[in-house]
């Protein structure tokens, strides 16, 4: 009884110090920025490698925390900006639709098994859902601090530059966990 307790405690440190770690991965990733009439980050990519990489559970716990270090202040945002304001910004919807993505993974994933095509139909939808969320967010935001805008604009603004370098990305967090995943089984 006692070793099952302590190994539950293990268990646990672990998936934190996991989810810590993933955290820090998405963080570093969104400070990487490609300059750009719309910078691109690596956000997207640190988020499916994490999700790929750690599991549902694990990964969006660790998109959960990043959110939250964000929230409070610490600077993991791209170009190191932080806080609520962040979140409740024009693009925070983007930044909460990286929870949804996760917990669609987790629940695609729990649901239909954990081949490479399952999770990679799960990114996909979870992209959707990313990209549909943080544009209804951003629609919203933008017409109380600016003015309407057309959905049509909005989505030439906030989600077409990203599509294909959202593609990319989805298939190198592919490859790198993969990759990762056996190098550290082997040990």
């Amino acid at each position: 009884m006692q070793q099952a307790v302590q190994t539950t405690k293990i268990s646990r440190t672990l998936d934190l110090a996991y989810m810590a770690l993933g955290a820090v991965v998405i963080a570093v990733c969104s400070w990487i920025s490609i300059p750009a009439a719309v910078p691109f980050t690596m956000q997207t990519f640190a988020v499916f490698f994490v999700l790929l990489f750690l599991g549902g559970r694990r990964g969006t716990g660790s998109i959960l925390v990043y959110v939250l270090l964000g929230a409070v202040g610490m600077p993991v945002f791209a170009q190191f900006a932080s806080g609520v304001g962040v979140l409740l910004g024009s693009t925070g919807g983007y930044i909460a639709g990286f929870i949804l993505t996760g917990l669609l993974y987790w629940l695609v994933t729990g649901i239909f098994g954990g081949k490479l095509w399952i999770k990679i139909a799960a990114l996909f939808l979870g992209l959707a859902v990313l990209y549909a969320f943080g544009t209804a967010w951003f629609l919203f935001v933008y017409a109380r601090t600016t003015g309407a805008v057309g959905i049509a604009a909005a989505l030439g603004w906030c989600v077409v530059p990203f599509i294909i370098p959202d593609m990319i990305k989805l298939g190198l967090a592919v490859m790198l966990s993969r990759r990762l995943g056996r190098a550290v089984r082997g040990f």
